[in-house]
């Protein structure tokens, strides 16, 4: 995916159980490095690239993936961005056409789209607390979101971004693209 986007790889992580033999090849004639996994094992491709990205020194990581599949594997992969273990990282995930941001207590997140596009709002792993948001058509003001609440759900961009901030907990800020 990502050569095929004309990005660089610096290294490919995972069990490579879905790339191509020409493009396992294209990554290692680039001079990539190549972290290959057993199929069987107990971390999905992204917790292994997750967990390289850190060792390497990473403190922005940027996930690129589909969003067809199982949905088994899109949920836990978004959900595994909100893990304690990748609290250090500013983490963004492209998935498809949707763009998820990780907002972390007192680290806040600037997202950017078009004016009028949607954004929600998601609480993980328990409540998101103190949540701030500007450039938003239904700002909140220290509000409190719980896991599986719908009042995020479905705000809008005023302008070509917002920020969002908050005190505690874990929040997905959640643009999902262009409907289907």
């Amino acid at each position: 995916m990502a050569l095929g986007l004309g990005l660089d790889v610096d290294v490919l992580v995972g069990d490579l159980d879905s790339i191509s033999p020409v493009g396992l090849r294209a990554v290692q004639v680039s001079g990539a490095e190549v972290e290959a996994h057993l199929a069987a094992k107990d971390e999905t491709d992204l917790d292994l690239a997750l967990q390289a990205a850190v060792e390497r020194g990473s403190t922005e990581v940027v996930v690129l993936g589909g969003s067809a599949g199982r949905f088994d594997h899109l949920l836990g992969g978004t959900l595994l961005l909100a893990a304690h273990a990748w609290a250090e990282l500013e983490l963004t995930a492209v998935l498809g056409h949707a763009v998820v941001t990780v907002v972390r207590g007192h680290h806040p997140r600037t997202v950017h789209g078009d004016d009028g596009q949607l954004v929600s709002l998601l609480a993980v792993g328990g409540p998101a607390l103190g949540v701030q948001t500007e450039g938003l058509s239904w700002p909140l003001d220290g509000d409190t979101l719980d896991p599986g609440s719908s009042r995020g759900i479905s705000n809008l961009l005023e302008g070509d971004e917002a920020r969002v901030t908050i005190t505690g907990g874990v929040l997905l800020v959640v643009q999902p693209g262009p409907e289907a």
